[in-house]
């Protein structure tokens, strides 16, 4: 992995972390993803404006993934209501870069240090729960999130190679999923996204420019890098993750959390060297 793709993914890791530390501050878990879904939209449709539009053979990728986003938030949401996010995100987000490794094996074989660094993302990931009371209540979305992170990882992994156009994918993603999700969770939300929006603009735009910053770095680092791998260097957002847990939100992060925290960065420094 060449050191600028390195670097622009430890980036979109920060800026992941950074808006579901913004989601877990809020009350209402579910209103503050979908305020941070619109304001990626609102975004992705100026930039869907400025950009050549994708290949058609992206689509059917973009129509699979934004379907895959309902649930994402969906459970992202639930996950965030169950535990604390020193706990729900690495669970969720460790998990995933193993899932993805093991579907893509037969597309993508990988070198044996790189299973090594997924590995060690994983032991990571797992290692920061240890110690802490799980419920199966906290344990079953986080789990399942995991699993839907792996899925759209994957199909958009495929479909922004066929894109011929990472940015212009990136844009239409959002614009599709902001406009799908909320309309999907109307029963939940219950009429009360426009006023919360009024209320947060902040959060609506910087979250939706950093989960859309994030993910279009992303995507143009699987253009430069096998999928596994770049997967599971944006799983190093756990350190962040775990770190803003501690130093803003106040929660309380052992010795176990730290420890997967460093088993995680040691995965991202085995990313580098393989």
């Amino acid at each position: 992995m060449a050191p600028g793709v390195l670097a622009a993914v430890l980036c979109a890791a920060f800026l992941h972390a950074a808006w579901n530390a913004a989601i877990k501050a809020e009350q209402d878990k579910l209103l503050a993803s979908m305020a941070v879904s619109t304001g990626a939209a609102m975004l992705g449709a100026v930039a869907a404006l400025l950009l050549p539009a994708p290949s058609v053979a992206s689509w059917p990728f973009i129509a699979a993934s934004t379907i895959l986003h309902i649930a994402y938030y969906l459970l992202l949401a639930r996950s965030y209501h169950q535990a604390d996010i020193s706990l729900a995100y690495p669970l969720m987000r460790g998990c995933a870069p193993v899932l993805v490794a093991l579907a893509s094996v037969y597309v993508e074989p990988l070198h044996p240090v790189q299973i090594l660094a997924v590995v060690l993302v994983g032991l990571g990931a797992v290692t920061t729960c240890l110690g802490a009371r799980l419920t199966r209540r906290a344990i079953v979305p986080a789990l399942l999130t995991a699993a839907v992170i792996a899925a759209y990882t994957l199909v958009d992994g495929l479909g922004v190679r066929r894109s011929g156009a990472p940015a212009a994918y990136t844009a239409w993603l959002f614009l599709c999923s902001g406009i799908a999700v909320p309309l999907a969770c109307r029963p939940q939300l219950d009429g009360r996204l426009a006023g919360f929006l009024k209320n947060k603009p902040r959060l609506a735009l910087l979250g939706g420019a950093a989960t859309g910053g994030s993910y279009a770095i992303v995507l143009w680092a699987m253009t430069q890098a096998p999928v596994a791998v770049v997967a599971a260097l944006r799983e190093t957002s756990i350190v962040f993750a775990v770190a803003i847990a501690a130093w803003v939100l106040r929660e309380k992060v052992g010795r176990m959390r730290v420890l997967g925290a460093l088993l995680i960065a040691a995965g991202a420094v085995t990313l580098r060297l393989a």
